[in-house]
């Protein structure tokens, strides 16, 4: 195992790039890719950096120069034959070939677009536009880039022994999260961090400590390269972008906007042969996803909850099943909005026996570093990119906390509109 004080200290970073492989990303991401080759592959799409967190100031902390190294680099990186080999014949899920040869020839050949930065005061301005299927593939790179660019500006000042004591008290509390959670029974947890990870070293080892931790009550990570490294099953479905451009495609039509989100999860099921069925509703807010959802969506494995009271999400998801005939408890709920060790603990004290509940543990795993660096400086932040427009129409995410809502004011009326949203209440954005 890496010493990574040691490695922080000689400052090896230019033997560490932060981003080291096309699949240094969520497999959420190549499942949406694969989808988006079969049914847009020439639908034209934005995405956009968007910093949650004023008060992180991006462009004093990072240089520019520094950052566009790390982003030209991802654009030099190629499919490994390895890499290729493990896509095209890995078991996920059960199955063999998830992924085709016709979008397997077309990853292989794939480079990453070029993107737009620009500094706009104390924040940058990054931004990716073309091919919706090339366009997507910069999210997580470049959010773990960001990521980790400002956790080396605050490392670069510390000494030999304070790394020494800043990761060993990391280290030291993750464990204790992981003991509490060796107590819960009939855990199901995975890594959801890559995106927000303090670095690609840090992330390796959390997964590791989960694996000797946890034993198999750790299901495995969403980062496809150390999925790959670590032998693990690689975790994930599909993400808000597929129903955030669906919905912009379906351009000024009401009727055709209030389909759109279920026409993803058709497209889906077809493509995936009825595997990976599992609803994200909050993109259109969930109370008016299961309101208007048709019924064979209640015969889907479960859902993910991602924004909002967790709680309250898991309920409307339940009654919705109760409401079709379905039973719950062979149902799949997954949680994965900012998760702690006390979260998990009440949802799991409420939820354990009543659905087959799993986590998908992100932010605080992989970047819990509060309270362990000089003036807070290594605290996680909320950092996005998100699809900002497809086709010239602008892309709406609602969400279940009006806080984390994206797109122009009056097509999140619209949207609301359209979709029955009403009082949502606002809750505290961490991550």
């Amino acid at each position: 195992m890496n010493d990574i004080a040691k490695r922080v200290y000689d400052h090896q970073w230019k033997i560490d790039p932060i981003v080291r492989s096309v699949i240094d990303t969520d497999f959420y991401k190549l499942l949406m890719a694969q989808t988006v080759f079969h049914n847009h592959p020439d639908a034209r799409v934005t995405f956009s950096l968007i910093n949650r967190s004023d008060d992180v100031p991006l462009a004093r902390l990072i240089d520019e120069g520094e950052l566009r190294e790390q982003l030209d680099h991802v654009r030099t990186l190629r499919l490994t034959r390895g890499e290729s080999t493990w896509l095209r014949g890995n078991t996920f899920y059960g199955k063999r070939w998830m992924f085709e040869p016709e979008f397997m020839d077309w990853l292989e050949n794939f480079r990453f677009p070029d993107y737009r930065l620009e500094r706009r005061g104390d924040q940058y301005e990054l931004t990716f536009e073309g091919p919706w299927i090339e366009a997507m593939m910069w999210e997580i790179p470049a959010l773990a880039i960001l990521m980790e660019l400002r956790t080396r500006a605050v490392l670069r000042s510390m000494g030999k022994f304070e790394l020494q004591i800043l990761y060993a008290r990391a280290m030291t509390r993750i464990w204790e999260k992981i003991e509490r959670l060796q107590a819960l029974p009939g855990l199901q947890i995975s890594d959801f961090g890559a995106r927000r990870r303090h670095s690609f070293q840090w992330q390796d080892w959390c997964v590791q400590a989960m694996i000797e931790g946890l034993g198999p009550r750790f299901s495995g990570t969403s980062n496809c390269l150390i999925a790959m490294r670590r032998d693990l099953e690689a975790i994930g479905t599909n993400a808000h972008e597929l129903p955030m451009v669906y919905c912009a495609l379906a351009g000024e039509d009401d009727a055709a906007l209030a389909q759109a989100p279920y026409k993803v999860l058709e497209d889906w099921q077809k493509d995936y042969e009825g595997n990976l069925r599992i609803v994200l509703p909050d993109t259109i807010g969930s109370k008016g996803f299961f309101a208007h959802a048709p019924e064979w969506i209640a015969r889907w494995t479960g859902a993910r909850i991602d924004s909002g009271d967790p709680a309250e999400g898991a309920e409307t998801a339940i009654a919705f099943w109760k409401r079709h005939g379905e039973d719950p408890r062979e149902k799949r709920i997954i949680f994965s909005d900012g998760l702690d060790i006390d979260v998990i603990e009440d949802l799991h004290a409420r939820f354990a026996n009543r659905a087959k509940v799993s986590y998908g543990w992100g932010t605080l795993l992989t970047n819990d570093f509060r309270g362990l660096a000089p003036r807070d400086g290594l605290a996680p932040f909320s950092l996005v990119c998100k699809a900002v427009s497809a086709e010239g129409r602008p892309c709406v995410k609602l969400s279940d906390n009006p806080v984390k809502a994206t797109g122009p004011a009056e097509e999140i009326a619209r949207y609301k509109r359209v979709f029955g949203v009403g009082e949502q209440a606002a809750r505290p954005v961490m991550v």
